[in-house]
């Protein structure tokens, strides 16, 4: 995919959100070891936590982009850091889930394809998912 070209557009991960995941990890670190008072089971879990919140910093490094579009479909992530090609035929449908919970609201981008359902939030796209979904109906082509 040519990023260069006209229709094509790609969604990544802000580039400041590993950082934050990965000195969250660090941070954790340094509290379990500040805290743990001799306690090996604190400083156990300082260290498990520490290590999800650094793969998950690493899934944001290796595969930044999280949808992008062509004339042609879709491409979304898959897996740990994979993709997938999603044509424009199987794509079903295209939607933006609302939801208020608790005084705050939430949006989310659902790729529909019938056999597998790909969500998009703010922070996958760094862009509102709302206006995601204006962009990739207006290159969608029409049947």
């Amino acid at each position: 995919m040519d990023p260069e070209s006209p229709g094509t557009r790609q969604w990544r991960v802000p580039a400041v959100l590993p950082v934050v995941k990965a000195g969250g990890g660090v941070a954790l670190v340094a509290l379990g070891l500040l805290l743990a008072d001799r306690d090996p089971v604190r400083l156990v879990l300082a260290g498990v936590l520490a290590a999800a919140l650094l793969v998950w910093a690493a899934r944001d490094v290796l595969a930044p982009v999280r949808l992008a579009v062509d004339p042609d479909g879709l491409t979304v992530i898959h897996g740990f850091a994979g993709h997938r090609r999603l044509p424009w035929p199987q794509v079903e449908a295209i939607t933006v889930d609302r939801r208020t919970r608790l005084g705050l609201a939430s949006a989310v981008l659902e790729v529909d394809t019938g056999e597998s359902l790909h969500l998009f939030g703010r922070y996958d796209l760094d862009a509102d998912p709302a206006e995601v979904a204006e962009e990739l109906d207006a290159v969608r082509p029409t049947s």
